[in-house]
């Protein structure tokens, strides 16, 4: 590994370049924080993506493309007299010490989640900061991350199951309202009935230390792999997929199956 001087220097190099191109690329010139916005998003699927896989080579390389536009953020605010990439890195290490009062300061904590419930409380306390527990859960994170997001932080000030199995009730509870607006067979209630399956098991799911979004993801790329081999196979034997029946797909499917896929 590099020593924190190498690293530092590279960081400083790296600076200079985003300098250099934001005055002579043509393309670099125009980028704004709402035309990089989302390809930041992007990036951050990306990165996610990596992670996912464990691809540490991929892990590196979009942490890079991250960082850029980390800087590039910080350099547009440089540019518009407002803020540069020293604020940012003084912002978070003075947040960092203040929610670390147990390394920081005198607090003793038991553990990690004592550690959680504290830095909950600081950040209501802060100036400035949110004004109330969820408002620290941005709305445009997709459903799922969301709600595991939001029961995450009303865990942290202590709103949670006693015990954790006591879950299965409330989703059992919650799938036995969603079977009787099926029967009943009107659409607005059976989709209320349906988010609430949803963030019960998301509920669950965080209870027993699942990541739900990964969980759903690793079964998203076991039917991909496993439908493009149905595909691949039928395809082998002149075949259409229309035309095969459910039986015969479902031999190709356990087939995948049983190759691990």
């Amino acid at each position: 590994m590099h020593t924190r001087e190498s690293q530092m220097q590279a960081f400083g190099r790296l600076l200079d370049i985003l300098d250099e191109l934001r005055q002579k690329c043509p393309w670099d010139k125009i980028q704004t924080n709402e035309s990089l916005r989302p390809l930041t998003i992007e990036e951050t699927y990306e990165l996610s993506e990596a992670l996912l896989h464990q691809d540490h080579v991929e892990i590196s390389k979009e942490l890079g493309d991250l960082l850029l536009h980390i800087i590039f953020y910080a350099k547009i605010g440089s540019e518009q007299s407002r803020f540069d990439i020293q604020d940012v890195c003084e912002q978070l290490m003075q947040k960092l010490i203040y929610r670390h009062p147990h390394i920081f300061g005198e607090i003793e904590v038991s553990g990690a989640k004592e550690v959680e419930q504290n830095w909950e409380k600081l950040k209501l306390k802060e100036k400035g900061g949110n004004r109330t527990v969820l408002a620290g859960v941005p709305e445009t994170l997709p459903s799922m991350i969301k709600a595991f997001r939001m029961q995450d932080k009303a865990r942290g000030m202590g709103f949670d199951w006693d015990q954790k199995e006591q879950v299965w009730d409330k989703v059992q509870e919650e799938f036995s309202e969603l079977m009787a607006e099926i029967d009943s067979m009107e659409k607005d209630k059976m989709e209320a009935e349906f988010g609430d399956l949803f963030f019960s098991l998301i509920n669950a799911a965080r209870l027993y230390n699942i990541n739900p979004d990964n969980a759903l993801e690793r079964t998203n790329t076991k039917f991909r792999n496993r439908f493009n081999y149905l595909e691949d196979k039928t395809l082998l034997q002149g075949k259409s997929l229309r035309s095969m029946s459910l039986a015969e797909m479902d031999v190709i499917w356990n087939e995948a199956k049983s190759k691990g896929l």
